[in-house]
């Protein structure tokens, strides 16, 4: 009986490792914040209950929720033009959607910033819902059929 009570007791203690940071896999891509490089893929965190938390494996960067005044999201479609030429035509017809997601805040010196990640199309919408709660704004989409794709 005691070895059922320490391993059902690892096993709790454990879950939390398993499951893993929360939050959405994201691709810094731009911005104003100079500590940031272009391509790192890292997480954004959304359960601290006082910052939004980016994380690679080279930056750890924290936002206060309460700074955040800007949440868009939109979608760039492409065409896999190269892909379809190398492989084949009927490849011309499929369409690749990126999806976008800009963070707007206030700094600590009171100056406006922006950053910009590709959000994994996996995330987009899970991503979007708890960035609403959690920054008490709305998600201003870019075009209806961002709004159809972030709304589900």
């Amino acid at each position: 009986m005691r070895r059922l009570v320490c391993a059902s007791a690892l096993f709790l203690l454990a879950l939390p490792a398993w499951a893993g940071p929360r939050g959405g896999k994201v691709e810094y891509v731009g911005g104003t914040v100079a500590e940031f490089e272009s391509g790192p893929k890292g997480r954004l965190i959304t359960v601290n209950d006082r910052y939004l938390i980016y994380e690679s494996k080279k930056v750890h960067y924290l936002v206060p929720w309460d700074s955040i005044n800007l949440l868009e999201y939109g979608q760039k479609v492409g065409r896999r033009v190269a892909l379809a030429v190398l492989i084949s035509p009927i490849l011309a017809l499929s369409k690749s959607r990126k999806h976008y997601l800009t963070i707007g805040f206030v700094d600590a010196d009171g100056r406006q910033q922006a950053l910009v990640f590709r959000v994994d199309k996996n995330d987009v919408r899970a991503l979007l819902v708890a960035l609403e709660a959690k920054a008490d704004l709305r998600v201003e989409y870019q075009d209806e059929e961002a709004r159809r794709a972030g709304k589900g």
